[in-house]
């Protein structure tokens, strides 16, 4: 997995692969590809920590690992084990990760995508691996395109974000980033009718437009600026981008691409 790193969110530089030896304890998960999927980096506890997926496209034989570095520096990752994975007799899908920290301090992982949707695991504060056995079901579409969670606190709300639709067919491609929010970090989430994620509910922040194809994998922060959507999108050649915007919100609370 390549590394880059920006000091303005627009000029990114390229300083190398997290595992440049590559990760053979992946390979029951990639067949012996050494591609590896969606990686989630956090800060905390003095050192950065690293989710990432290891699967292969359109099976849920999958697995996400963590790893943790004292700098975040390539060959510096420290390989920590599996977090939470799945098999072809599950009915989820173990790619996707993404931290949420609750207004409690807890850790939660989301992940997930298609099968029976998004899911929550507990994660211990400290090593970053999955804490406890409570497994919480998010959002879903009855087995239908949804994946690439996201949740992102603000205020008494947290906001789930999702994917629908279909990734990674170039132009072709049908991505839209879409969410629901819920007063409690494991849900029940709705989206701005009142339809639980669940139950195929999600309310559109972005779809494609123009020359953008198919916007969707998204993250939520906050900058010093303004809370900032990043995505990755297509253009009409079928060239992937990185995507970048930042969000507003209207006066019922409802985030929106500013």
């Amino acid at each position: 997995m390549p590394r880059p790193w920006s000091t303005d969110r627009t000029r990114w530089t390229e300083v190398g692969a997290a595992f440049p030896d590559g990760a053979p304890w992946a390979d029951t998960y990639t067949g012996g590809s050494t591609h590896l999927w969606a990686p989630e980096i956090a800060y905390a506890n003095g050192r950065y920590y690293l989710w990432y997926s290891a699967s292969s496209f359109g099976v849920n034989r999958s697995a996400i690992f963590l790893a943790t570095s004292p700098t975040g520096d390539p060959g510096t990752w420290t390989h920590r084990g599996t977090v939470v994975e799945s098999s072809t007799s599950d009915d989820f899908n173990a790619i996707d990760p993404a931290l949420v920290v609750d207004a409690d301090g807890r850790w939660w992982l989301s992940f997930g995508s298609f099968w029976s949707g998004i899911k929550m695991i507990r994660l211990d504060p400290q090593s970053g691996l999955r804490s406890g056995t409570a497994f919480h079901s998010v959002a879903g579409r009855g087995g239908g395109a949804i994946e690439a969670p996201t949740i992102h606190r603000r205020g008494d709300y947290y906001y789930l974000y999702v994917s629908f639709d279909v990734c990674c067919q170039g132009a072709d491609s049908t991505y839209r980033v879409m969410v629901g929010r819920s007063t409690s970090v494991t849900g029940p989430y709705v989206d701005r009718t009142g339809v639980p994620l669940t139950q195929g509910g999600g309310t559109q922040v972005l779809a494609g437009h123009g020359s953008i194809h198919g916007p969707g994998h998204q993250t939520v922060f906050s900058d010093v600026d303004a809370d900032v959507l990043m995505y990755h999108y297509y253009a009409g050649s079928g060239a992937s981008f990185l995507g970048i915007n930042l969000l507003g919100y209207d006066d019922a609370g409802w985030p929106y691409v500013d």
